[in-house]
């Protein structure tokens, strides 16, 4: 996923008071294990106090496999939008269908038959989503409440320090004024905003 994705986010956040920095990654031609390499060598490349994670769907898989290695001290909080940490019932269709497993991608195959175990020590957030529209409900059955891509109950990671589900699309979490407030408020406080007002 290219960096440019983030444009919107990484703006909102940049008014927030953080400085933040895109990492883009091959998720179609690289395995997990060689796109979390990368990010490894991003994060260490990093001239900060501490260094907050926040990745959209497979970019929270990337985190959880970088989490599950050594951890270099300055890592602080990681956000997780959209990220099938439980494995995504929509790849698995997709794999199962002939031609269509580079859709899904490398990353996402070594995903689906390995889930990397979580390690203590760095505050997670999972944003979820469920506003279910897209080719994931109609093609493929994706059980409800979802996003369209990704079940609610699929983004559910034991021992998250916080989680919250917004009424919005897969794709749309990324432009989505709520979801960058409260990406804002985990990455200040560890704790999502749950006054229950927000909106898309």
């Amino acid at each position: 996923m290219h960096g440019i994705v983030f444009h919107f986010l990484r703006r909102a956040l940049v008014r927030c008071g953080f400085r933040v920095e895109t990492f883009s990654y091959p998720s179609v031609r690289r395995g997990l294990a060689a796109n979390t390499d990368r990010l490894a060598h991003f994060v260490a490349g990093r001239d900060a106090e501490k260094v907050h994670l926040v990745g959209h769907s497979l970019g929270g898989l990337l985190i959880l496999n970088l989490l599950s290695r050594p951890v270099a001290p300055h890592i602080g909080r990681a956000v997780l939008m959209g990220t099938p940490c439980r494995g995504s019932h929509c790849a698995a269709m997709l794999a199962g269908i002939p031609g269509c497993a580079r859709i899904v991608g490398h990353s996402m195959r070594d995903w689906q038959e390995v889930a990397s175990p979580l390690t203590a020590g760095v505050e997670i957030g999972v944003i979820a989503g469920d506003r279910g529209v897209g080719t994931g409900p109609l093609l493929f059955g994706l059980p409800k409440p979802n996003d369209g891509i990704v079940a609610v109950a699929e983004t559910q990671l034991a021992g998250a320090t916080d989680s919250l589900t917004l009424h919005v699309a897969h794709s749309e979490m990324l432009f989505s004024k709520a979801c960058a407030r409260q990406v804002a408020a985990f990455l200040a406080t560890g704790h999502f905003l749950h006054d229950g007002d927000e909106r898309p």
